[in-house]
């Protein structure tokens, strides 16, 4: 497999990691991208565009981040946050008064955040076009029971995530979260990294699929039987919450992907990813710091943590991003950013300076902790240790 681009003197290794990702762990066609202190330092891309196809993988080509996006819709709410116009010890009801409705009247802000709102799945899953219904699918959230009482526990919010963000950011601003997103992050950034795809962009978009990684590739140990039988089971939280859109949508339909679902159908490019991140964390060349430092230590703060209601397994979360640990490891333990399930990752490491994103169109089975951005991780952290 001919790996194309560059790589910073020092980081060889990460061009072998990420070749072996095609030789050994099932990659079909990916792109990764890692700035350090505001430059681009890796730029790698590699096989076909879809992942059923035989184009070639472009710098500029794009994927679906799926969770990954949960990450930029953090930014939103965080960003508004930062400028006065979003508190987050407020409750949600203050903001959007129908979501008091069952006893969520407690709910705030950060709870949304740290996926302690109580809310991840809904007693009658939404088909993908109410999904993309934003007065509809916000008004099923609100009227949804909470599996634990707001605040007290915590569990992943799948899908939920994408209309209580959104809902919060429309309320607030009066745009989409799409919109707020356009204009206030991506295109001060100069990311390519969207929430509902337009128009204009959908020529660069692969195809996305399922692949299966050679039974010796992977870096993945086998789950805890307690979680294969949470995804087992069709009434557990667990498979409630992963399928409140049911049936599961077709994420190469022109239809979702142009969607706005903040917590799973954002679309970008590796660059993008990276540039995102990178902007978090410090000034990038040619564009704009987002965060202050004080929102840094927003995001990377531990808010929930210990065994995930829906994960099932121990989870780590800041305001809006998983934290280094058992279920998604990243560079250190000062990172914080999201994977996607099956395949993205992107995440800011404020110490090193590093901002790294990573997308594939080869879906793998895993929720988080991908093998091939795993690798990826650790060839960097080798790289880093040994300069």
């Amino acid at each position: 497999m001919a790996v194309n681009g560059t790589v910073a003197p020092g980081f060889e290794g990460v061009r072998t990691a990420f070749g072996e990702n095609f030789t050994a762990r099932g990659e079909r066609g990916a792109a990764l991208v890692v700035y350090r202190d505001g430059r681009r330092i890796i730029d790698l891309y590699a096989g076909t565009r879809d992942v059923d196809g035989g184009r070639a993988w472009q710098p500029d080509t794009a994927q679906i981040l799926r969770s990954g996006t949960k990450g930029i819709a953090a930014a939103a709410l965080l960003l508004l946050h930062q400028r006065g116009e979003l508190d987050l010890d407020a409750p949600v009801g203050s903001y959007w008064p129908d979501f008091k409705a069952h006893g969520k009247e407690d709910a705030l802000v950060r709870h949304v955040l740290a996926h302690r709102a109580g809310v991840p799945a809904l007693d009658r899953p939404l088909t993908p076009a109410e999904a993309a219904d934003q007065d509809l699918a916000a008004a099923a959230v609100a009227a949804q029971a909470p599996a634990w009482s707001p605040g007290t526990d915590h569990g992943y919010h799948a899908q939920t995530y994408s209309w209580l963000t959104a809902e919060l950011v429309r309320r607030t601003t009066g745009r989409s979260i799409g919109e707020y997103v356009a204009e206030q992050i991506a295109a001060p950034v100069g990311a390519d990294v969207w929430i509902g795809l337009p128009d204009g962009e959908a020529h660069r978009v692969g195809r996305v699929g399922p692949v299966e990684p050679p039974a010796t590739g992977g870096l993945r140990s086998r789950p805890k039987r307690a979680i294969v039988e949470a995804y087992e089971n069709p009434d557990s939280l667990t498979s409630r919450a992963f399928g409140t859109i049911a049936p599961a949508a077709d994420e190469n339909d022109p239809a979702y992907r142009a969607a706005q679902l903040p917590g799973s159908n954002g679309i970008g490019t590796a660059e993008g990813l990276a540039r995102f991140y990178a902007s978090l964390i410090g000034e990038v060349e040619g564009g704009v710091r987002i965060f202050t430092p004080e929102t840094v230590q927003l995001a990377r703060t531990e808010a929930s943590s210990g065994p995930d209601r829906v994960l099932i397994s121990p989870s780590r979360f800041g305001l809006g991003y998983m934290l280094h640990g058992v279920a998604s490891p990243l560079l250190s333990p000062n990172s914080f950013g999201h994977p996607g399930r099956g395949g993205a990752l992107g995440f800011a490491d404020p110490e090193s300076g590093l901002a790294f994103g990573y997308v594939t169109n080869g879906m793998q089975k895993g929720v988080t902790a991908d093998p091939r951005a795993q690798a990826l991780v650790k060839s960097v952290r080798e790289a880093l240790n040994a300069g």
